[in-house]
């Protein structure tokens, strides 16, 4: 590619991403064939870049903050359980309404077993994030305690 090309290219991106990548990306292009493709292929990514900074923008992941920590499946998956466990018991109460069986249905048992399978994950996820993130674990944790005790409630509430 030409190298007036490849350097008008390169300059679409971000400060921050030209700072770490410029020069390699730039001499990456001057190695590569000309192709209006890869032309409209590092025009639509420079574009991505200012949208979508690659790790931030900082160029610097922190792989520590909440929103890294809360992304992790261990840190998810309890929510999700413990939010399905709550989707099981509204939906029965709104079609059923409040049973009051000498037997517990399916229901309760799927709710039994939503709550009880959580506190593995939650095991896990305290004890691996808890020395690493404190702060970012610990709010994660407290999600995880709100997503649990709003399953709770319904049941609690109904005496179900």
């Amino acid at each position: 590619m030409n190298p007036r090309l490849a350097r008008a290219l390169t300059q679409l991106y971000p400060r921050a991403w030209r700072e770490r990548y410029g020069a390699e990306f730039e001499s990456l292009l001057e190695a590569g064939g000309e192709d209006w493709k890869g032309a409209a292929n590092v025009l639509l990514s420079a574009i991505s870049e200012h949208i979508f900074p690659t790790q931030g923008g900082a160029m610097e992941r922190d792989t520590n903050s909440f929103r890294a920590v809360l992304m992790h499946p261990s840190a998810l998956v309890p929510m999700a359980m413990s939010l399905t466990a709550l989707a099981l018991v509204v939906g029965h109460i709104s079609l059923y309404g409040v049973p009051r069986e000498a037997d517990e249905g399916a229901t309760a048992h799927l709710w039994q077993i939503l709550m009880a399978g959580q506190l593995p994950v939650l095991m896990f996820f305290a004890i691996k994030w808890l020395p690493r993130a404190f702060r970012p674990a610990l709010g994660v944790l407290a999600m995880q305690a709100g997503a649990v005790l709003a399953a709770m409630t319904p049941v609690l509430y109904f005496n179900l």
